[in-house]
């Protein structure tokens, strides 16, 4: 008897509805598999080679025996916890003086015109440029690093939210000022909400740049950090202990990337409801 006709249901292939739970993890997943498997020709290839065979720790096998036992030591974790206090306070810096300034020169034309010639200039010079002078003006070489992680992103953050208030429907500003808004009402109710997104835009660029400029300023004077880790790893030859800090720094940097993006998205009210 036709199943149709009797009105039964037909059956739903298992395998396509199956594919499309698992294809957003799938992806990934492979991305890795075929970065791990070129990285273990790449181990193959120093073990072989006479000319190489001393930096063969680099190889996955021993890099993830040299991570596991890391984990379990305090040294790794206090490089970590001080790596992130460096960039967080460098990131604060660079948020409390780019956010105004960039609404600044965003709102008002002729501090756009006097200040984009200069700050380009300033932008183009890379962060680690200033390290002589970082090292001059602070008595720390704490200090000195969290003003190269504030110079790494700053301008990110200046352009990004300077661009955000300029895409500002200037109707806005008007139906504000009809209503009475005085200067702090306009910049709450108005100019902040609008250019949320922008700022996050801007703070997620500028994460990813610090957290590049973090770890050769952490080859500066100091005796903590992820940066000072590889380069103590690398002084004493310990090649699988520098690829693990590596893959430390990698993870950190991609969780921190994340966070932006969930911040984003929290902040996108244009695609609320």
């Amino acid at each position: 008897m036709n199943t149709l006709a009797s009105g039964a249901r037909p059956a739903t292939p298992v395998w396509p509805a199956l594919w499309r739970r698992v294809a957003p993890l799938a992806w990934p997943l492979g991305g890795i598999a075929v970065m791990l498997f070129v990285w273990w020709l790449g181990g193959l290839y120093l073990a072989g080679n006479p000319d190489t065979l001393m930096f063969a720790n680099f190889a996955p096998g021993p890099t993830f025996a040299a991570l596991w036992r890391m984990l379990g030591e305090a040294a790794l974790w206090d490089a970590i916890g001080a790596s992130l206090f460096r960039i967080g306070a460098g990131l604060f810096w660079g948020a409390l003086i780019g956010i105004p300034l960039g609404i600044v020169i965003g709102y008002f034309s002729l501090a756009m015109r006097m200040a984009n010639l200069p700050f380009q200039f300033l932008r183009m010079i890379s962060p680690l440029a200033w390290m002589p002078l970082a090292v001059l003006i602070f008595d720390t070489w704490d200090g000195a690093i969290v003003f190269l992680i504030l110079m790494a992103s700053l301008w990110p953050i200046v352009f990004s939210t300077a661009h955000g208030v300029k895409r500002i429907d200037p109707g806005w500003f008007k139906v504000a000022r009809n209503l009475g808004a005085d200067s702090l009402q306009m910049l709450r109710r108005v100019i902040l909400p609008a250019v949320m997104m922008d700022m996050m835009a801007g703070i997620r660029l500028a994460v990813g740049v610090a957290w590049v400029v973090l770890v050769p300023a952490e080859y500066l004077g100091v005796t903590s950090g992820l940066g000072y880790a590889i380069n103590d790893a690398r002084d004493t030859l310990d090649y699988a202990a520098l690829t693990a800090v590596v893959l430390v720094i990698g993870v950190i940097g991609y969780a921190l990337d994340s966070v932006c993006v969930m911040l984003m998205r929290r902040f996108n009210w244009q695609l609320e409801g």
